[in-house]
């Protein structure tokens, strides 16, 4: 396969651009390989600028869950551009995207929308230290929640690949307020309530780990959260950028039945383009500017072409089966790969449609399971697999998703070529 555009390409782009790419883990280092280019996608299938076709299971990170391109996404994009990009006046689609929201999601009351889920995070945070009017911050390792200054600490996703738990530029005073514990330790957390519990504003957490790669919590894990949250008087925030509306229609708090104070979202409930947003109980969310003392804003938040794609894809995710569906694709294509790595000192973490390949030999259940994990037997992996024309998520520390676009057909080519692959790393 030649890339000779991509690579004159790259060349092209770190001229102007740090390191060439617009978000770290693009550039392919933690994998040995130069970044893609890409032309175009459709489906589940991406055409790089040298016209080479690639099977996606990256699927932006997690936002096509209907596959690249949607007919009916699109034609709705395009009969918002048509009426103007951007307003900065309240458009009839926030309200009509907010009710969708609030309408399948259990915990949520109240929402408002963003442009990114780092900015989602950051502004659920400041609303839940506004409500309970404490500092302090628990986090858990390997969980990422957005390059926010004070949730730097401990973070998986690409800031897992840095030298030390965080970033420079950040003062320690940034931090001081966050603390990090071990994901699936209740014990743990309960020792710091009964030491700090007067203190703690709120537990953040992805209900299900996708930034250290697919990790499942315990049930006792979620279940402990909530009720120490509730006994201390703190606020307890799922951050579901990635789970919302891939776990279920409801997210992972809807799949496992706890319910969060705040949530926030991403992803997905923008159909493609940037938008996200927090949300939770009223009495809480009315902290908010300009009804109360919490103050957000953005120009660009609630954009009406974003808006019109989220609005869109909802619909389509809403639809009888939606779910069932995909889910049963899911677990046929699981339950196959699990034969395949059988024996080879492979773990594969999985739930509804997200699953994470880990070359280990003992069970992942927190980041430092995972860190103990064979990086470079990930990235061979890899490296074999796009040489195949198979693009996973091009990190040992991401989840890889499967969409309603993929076929049986490319499942199971996609199968055999691991099959392939594995007797040569």
């Amino acid at each position: 396969m030649q890339r000779i555009l991509s690579e004159k390409a790259y060349k092209e782009a770190v001229k102007y651009i740090p390191g060439g790419v617009n978000s770290p883990v693009r550039a392919l280092k933690s994998v040995g390989e130069a970044p893609l280019f890409v032309s175009k996608a459709d489906g589940v299938t991406l055409t790089d600028v040298d016209g080479n076709l690639f099977t996606d299971f990256c699927l932006s990170w997690g936002v096509f869950i209907l596959g690249h391109n949607h007919p009916q996404v699109n034609r709705a994009v395009k009969a918002a551009v048509d009426l103007g990009t951007s307003y900065g006046i309240p458009t009839l689609q926030e309200t009509q995207l907010a009710k969708l929201l609030v309408e399948s999601v259990p915990s949520l009351e109240k929402v408002r929308f963003v442009s990114s889920g780092t900015e989602a995070v950051m502004s659920a945070i400041r609303v839940a230290r506004g409500f309970t009017k404490r500092n302090i911050i628990i986090k858990f390792d390997g969980n990422y929640h957005g390059h926010a200054d004070h949730l730097l600490v401990a973070a998986g996703s690409g800031v897992a690949t840095l030298n030390g738990s965080s970033s420079s530029g950040i003062p320690n005073d940034f931090t001081k307020y966050t603390l990090s514990l071990p994901y699936n330790d209740i014990e743990t957390v309960k020792a710091v309530f009964e030491k700090q519990g007067d203190e703690i504003a709120a537990v953040i957490l992805e209900p299900v780990a996708a930034n250290m790669g697919v990790v499942v919590p315990s049930p006792e894990f979620l279940t402990g959260l909530r009720q120490l949250t509730l006994q201390y008087g703190a606020l307890l925030i799922f951050d579901e950028v990635i789970t919302g509306f891939r776990l279920a229609l409801g997210g992972a708090q809807q799949r496992f039945g706890i319910t969060p104070d705040l949530s926030t979202f991403g992803k997905i409930i923008g159909g493609g383009f940037p938008a996200a947003a927090f949300g939770g109980r009223a009495d809480i969310m009315d902290m908010l500017a300009p009804e109360g003392s919490v103050y957000q804003a953005g120009t660009l938040s609630g954009n009406p072409i974003a808006m019109a794609s989220g609005i869109q894809t909802l619909q389509l995710l809403s639809q009888p089966d939606f779910y069932t569906n995909l889910e049963t694709r899911s677990n046929a294509f699981i339950a196959e790969l699990s034969e395949i790595i059988k024996g080879k000192d492979i773990v594969l973490n999985h739930i509804g449609s997200m699953f994470t390949l880990f070359f280990s030999d003992h069970e992942i259940r927190n980041f430092e399971d995972v860190k103990r994990s064979d990086t470079e037997r990930f990235a061979k992996f890899f490296r074999a697999l796009l040489a195949q024309n198979i693009y996973f998520s091009p990190s040992a520390f991401e989840a890889n998703f499967i969409s309603a676009a993929h076929t049986d057909l490319q499942l199971e080519q996609t199968l055999q070529t691991i099959k392939r692959v594995l007797t040569l790393i």
